[in-house]
Order: structure tokens, then C-alpha cells, then sequence
């Protein structure tokens, strides 16, 4: 207490706890945590609670043998695919992992599904597609032009399905003049590839048909997955026939398409690239008869104009005649100056090389030519007499330098050179022995001796 006696003030008490996160700011944290991890993830697995509520949206668990997780794809993805999912199928799914906030539910909001093997037949169509592209199968330099007005024109198809319906009604409405002939074939099953080929192989022995239509109607990948076989692949390119793939609706792809000299986005469009159409035809054809009606009248009233202006044009055959008389004495005076001129030209020049020729006679020459020679020859005995005379000095010089340096020259001024008995030559007295024969060398032949004392230079 102060002296006062006024009680001191209470103590404040600090909370030292850490922080408590709130459950949105905790399922916050965890979702951010979850989309900055996983930016885009490919599940495969079984779908199961499947469900489709009235806005549209996709609603469902994907599980294996031990573990499930919940999904979500919402209606502006789920309405670009091409299948309807069911309970119990295998898919594969792309999307992005992230948390249910409202409820703290880990889920995938999917942007896009397929079927489970939907993977490995797309890895498959790619292979091949390099491969094909690779040796220059899809190239436009190896492609075929079509005919603009086919005479005969051959379907590679089912009989019984919707494709051959199509393209039959599309040419009785254009042209049902041209003639179609059917190479019947299964178009989906494991079958479908050989027979596929073979019905290829047909149209070409029977090679009535100038263009060939392959294909079939809609359907799944793996509906179409035999006109993405390498075989008819190959078929296609080796026809001889132009061919025209016309496989699935317009958004189906397919390898016979890249292979196939023209692709057509459908069996009925390939109907109407090819065929021409009659009543276009009729139109032109009134539309040009027309204009050949027009353009003969104006012929012929052209032609009448001409003749008028022709006949008034017309002169008498006799003034020809004179003028034609006239002209040619005109070219017969001017011929017979030329002839003139050109002989007196010709004259002058047979004079001027005559008078070249007498300065060129074979007698001259062979008169000049003689006195070259004889110059020539004097010029080389000069030469030679006095190569020779240089040559010998330097044979001279070279004999006495020789001379000079030679052993027979050193013998000559009393020296002699000394072997022993082994014919080695004596160079110091300690090679020799007293009772060694030794051979001494001199000037004018050889004296034989016997060693009898020895003396070195030293004693």
C-alpha cells in the first residue's frame, strides 16, 4: 500500500496460447495447399455413386480395391464428351485436386473423361500415325486427283448400314446416271480389318470403278478403330484407284483420312465432293445455249458486215495482174544490179588472194626455210664446241682437286701404309708384336717384312 493507503491496481493476465485457426480458415489453407500442389492429375478407376441432379453437373466417387475418392465435373465440361457414364465403368479422368470448403470434402473437379482404354488406343493411333507420316505416306506430292466427273464410282462399306443409305440417296439426287457398285465389308469387329482390305483389293482387279468411297457411319472409338489399322492403312495407299475416306460424323478422325487421297467429314459428304450435280448441270447447259444462240446471231451478223465491206473492196483481177507484172520487172532490174556488183566484188577479192598466194608459193618457203635451218645448225656446232670446252675444264679442275686429296698422292711423296697380317691397317705400334708379319704400302707397289723390334713414340 502507498502511504496513503490506497490499494494497488489488479495484475492484467496475458493469454500466451497459440493462435486458434477457424474451420473456413483451416479448409482454406488446405485447399490452397492441395491446387498449388497438384496442378492436373490423370485418374483410372471404377466410377461408383454415380449422379446427375437437375443442373446438370456430375456428381460421383472413383474407386479401386482399396480407396476412393469423391469427383465433381460440372456441366460446361460434361457436355463436350461423347460418352454417357454409367455405374461401374472404368475411366480415366484429367482434373484438378482441391477441397470442398462447405463440407471439407477432398474431391477432383474433372475437365475431361474417357474410357479406361481409351489411353492406350490413342497411344497406339499416334504410333502409327508418326509411323505412316514418317515414310511419307500422308504426303500431298503421292495424293491422286479425283475425277470431276466420275464414270463409274465404288463403296467400300457395310450393305446393311446407315453409310451406303446415304450415299445412294445423295447420287440419285445429283447424278443418278453414274453407276455404283458395292464391295460389301464388316466395318467394326476384330474382323473388320481383313475384310476391310479385301474388299480394297477386289474394287482394284475389278477396276470398273474411277473412284473408291471407304468409310462408314458414326460410332465410339473402338467402332472405328479398324480404319486405324496399319493394313488398310496400307490398302488405301496402294489402290490405284483415287480413294475417298469417309469415316464417323465430321468430328471423327481416323488414319485411313490422312492415308486417303480426299477426306470427307462424312459418308454424305463424300457423296456430294464427288458427284456432279444435274441440275447444276441443266442450268449451265440452258444458261451456254443461250449464249451460244446469242454469240452465233453476232457471228453471223459479223460475217455479213465483212462480206459487205469485202465485196466493196473487191477490185479488177487485170490491174492486179499489171500491178503484179510491173512489180516483178522492178525486182528483175534490181536483181540484175545486185548479180552485178556482187560478181565485180567476188572478182576483186579472187585478184587480192591470188596475189597472196604468189607471196606464199612452196618454193619460197622452202628457200626461207633452208636458211633458217642453216643458221640454226651453225648456231648449235657454236654451242655445242663451247658446252664441250666448259665441260672439260671442269673435268680438269675436278681431276686435280682429286689428286690432291688422294692416298696414291701422299704414297707418292714417300709415305707408305702399313697392314698386318689380318690386312688391318697399323696405326699405333702396341697393335704389333715382335715376329708379326706386316704388308707395308708404297708408291709404286708393295714390300712384305717381319716385325723385329717395336719402339713407341714415348721411349
Amino acid at each position: 500500500m502507498d502511504p496513503f493507503g490506497t490499494p494497488p491496481p489488479p495484475t492484467s493476465f496475458q493469454d500466451t496460447r497459440p493462435r486458434a485457426l477457424s474451420v473456413s480458415e483451416l479448409n482454406h489453407q488446405a485447399r490452397h495447399l492441395l491446387e498449388s500442389s497438384f496442378m492436373q492429375v490423370w485418374v483410372e478407376g471404377e466410377l461408383s455413386g454415380f449422379s446427375r441432379p437437375s443442373s446438370g453437373h456430375w456428381y460421383f466417387s472413383l474407386k479401386d480395391r482399396k480407396c476412393q475418392v469423391r469427383c465433381a465435373m460440372f456441366r460446361g465440361a460434361n457436355q463436350r464428351l461423347r460418352m454417357t457414364p454409367k455405374e461401374g465403368d472404368q475411366v480415366r479422368i484429367r482434373g484438378k485436386v482441391t477441397l470442398y470448403e462447405n463440407r471439407g470434402d477432398f474431391q477432383i473437379i474433372i475437365e475431361h473423361m474417357e474410357p479406361a482404354g481409351l489411353g492406350a488406343l490413342q497411344q497406339a493411333f499416334e504410333e502409327l500415325k508418326r509411323k505412316l507420316q514418317t515414310e511419307g505416306l500422308f504426303d500431298a506430292a503421292r495424293k491422286k486427283a479425283l475425277p470431276t466427273t466420275p464414270r463409274h464410282i465404288g463403296v467400300v462399306t457395310s450393305p446393311t448400314g446407315a453409310a451406303i443409305h446415304d450415299i445412294l440417296t445423295v447420287l440419285a439426287r445429283r447424278c443418278p446416271a453414274i453407276p455404283v457398285t458395292l464391295y460389301p465389308t464388316a466395318v467394326q469387329g476384330k474382323a473388320a480389318t481383313a475384310d476391310i482390305v479385301d474388299a480394297i483389293h477386289k474394287a482394284s482387279q475389278h477396276n470398273v470403278a474411277d473412284v473408291l468411297i471407304i468409310g462408314r457411319g458414326g460410332g465410339s472409338l473402338e467402332d472405328l478403330w479398324c480404319f486405324n489399322e496399319e493394313p488398310v492403312a496400307r490398302a488405301i495407299a496402294n489402290c490405284p484407284i483415287p480413294t475417298v475416306s469417309a469415316v464417323g460424323h465430321e468430328v471423327d478422325v481416323t488414319i485411313a483420312d490422312f492415308v486417303a487421297d480426299l477426306r470427307a467429314p462424312t459418308p454424305s459428304a463424300a457423296a456430294e465432293k464427288i458427284s456432279p450435280d444435274q441440275a447444276t448441270w441443266q442450268k449451265q447447259l440452258a444458261e451456254r445455249e443461250t449464249r451460244l444462240s446469242g454469240a452465233l446471231a453476232q457471228t453471223l451478223r459479223r460475217l455479213e458486215s465483212q462480206i459487205g465491206h469485202l465485196k466493196a473492196r473487191l477490185r479488177d483481177p487485170r490491174r492486179e495482174l499489171q500491178e503484179k507484172a510491173q512489180r516483178m520487172d522492178e525486182l528483175e532490174l534490181r536483181l540484175a544490179k545486185v548479180m552485178t556488183h556482187r560478181i565485180e566484188r567476188i572478182s576483186l577479192r579472187q585478184q587480192h588472194l591470188a596475189q597472196r598466194l604468189s607471196m606464199q608459193t612452196p618454193k619460197r618457203q622452202i628457200t626461207t626455210a633452208t636458211d633458217n635451218l642453216g643458221r640454226l645448225s651453225e648456231r648449235l656446232a657454236t654451242g655445242m664446241q663451247q658446252r664441250l670446252n666448259r665441260q672439260r675444264e671442269r673435268l680438269e679442275r675436278s681431276a686435280q682437286t682429286l689428286h690432291v686429296v688422294s692416298p696414291l698422292a701422299t704414297l707418292g711423296r714417300g709415305y707408305a701404309i702399313v697392314r698386318d697380317s689380318g690386312g688391318h691397317i697399323v696405326r699405333t705400334p702396341a697393335s704389333l708384336s715382335s715376329g708379326d708379319q706386316i704388308t707395308a704400302r708404297v708408291s709404286e707397289g708393295e714390300i712384305s717384312a717381319q716385325v723385329t723390334s717395336i719402339k713407341s713414340a714415348t721411349d
